[in-house]
């Protein structure tokens, strides 16, 4: 009877991490390409946030929640996402929503796609009068140009990954509602088709 907590647990652990590898879809490869769906993307996206950034020594933290992703016509990502300022140690007060434009880059050592050059497009307040007054602007770009430098919107499989560690990255971009990193060789040859997955 003792033993049936600890094989909940075990059962309980093993239906997790299924969950957590069924849950980041295989990219799709086609020639030198390697491409990412905007649903996976913002899968991606959903689990990593919020994310809180602190500014003054802790006095000020911006915490950005609620991502949302569009993959317009183009070569750059359109992100939307909530803001939240706390002062002192407070409460986070909602400050309204903002909206990016970026392009974009793949990092071999992240094996993900990071946003490249991101700047904000739009601000829209969560009370009427509010704005985006220069001091909360400059926070802001600081925890983008953070966020883009360190972590990735979208990671691909390690095991993935580990096959593709040795090309050199020719391109990042959006196209076609997909995210598309261009290696200097064929990929078909590199992944196993039981790789992916398909």
């Amino acid at each position: 009877m003792k033993l049936r907590p600890a094989f909940a647990r075990l059962a309980a652990c093993t239906v997790l991490i299924a969950a957590a590898v069924g849950a980041q879809a295989a990219p799709s490869i086609s020639g030198r390409n390697l491409s990412v769906g905007a649903a996976d993307v913002q899968e991606y996206l959903d689990g990593s946030f919020p994310r809180t950034q602190n500014a003054l020594g802790g006095l000020i933290a911006m915490t950005m929640s609620h991502p949302t992703l569009t993959l317009p016509q183009g070569n750059r990502l359109d992100l939307g996402m909530d803001v939240a300022v706390a002062t002192a140690g407070g409460a986070p007060a909602p400050l309204g929503k903002v909206k990016l434009s970026s392009g974009l880059r793949y990092d071999a050592q992240t094996q993900g796609f990071h946003l490249d050059q991101p700047s904000v497009d739009d601000f829209t307040p969560a009370n009427n009068g509010a704005r985006l007054d220069s001091r909360t602007r400059e926070l802001l770009n600081v925890f983008l140009t953070d966020y883009a430098r360190r972590e990735p919107i979208y990671k691909i499989d390690p095991t993935v990954g580990a096959l593709l560690g040795a090309l050199q990255v020719q391109s990042a971009q959006v196209q076609n509602g997909r995210l598309v990193v261009t290696f200097n060789q064929d990929l078909g040859a590199m992944v196993p088709a039981g790789v992916l997955g398909k």
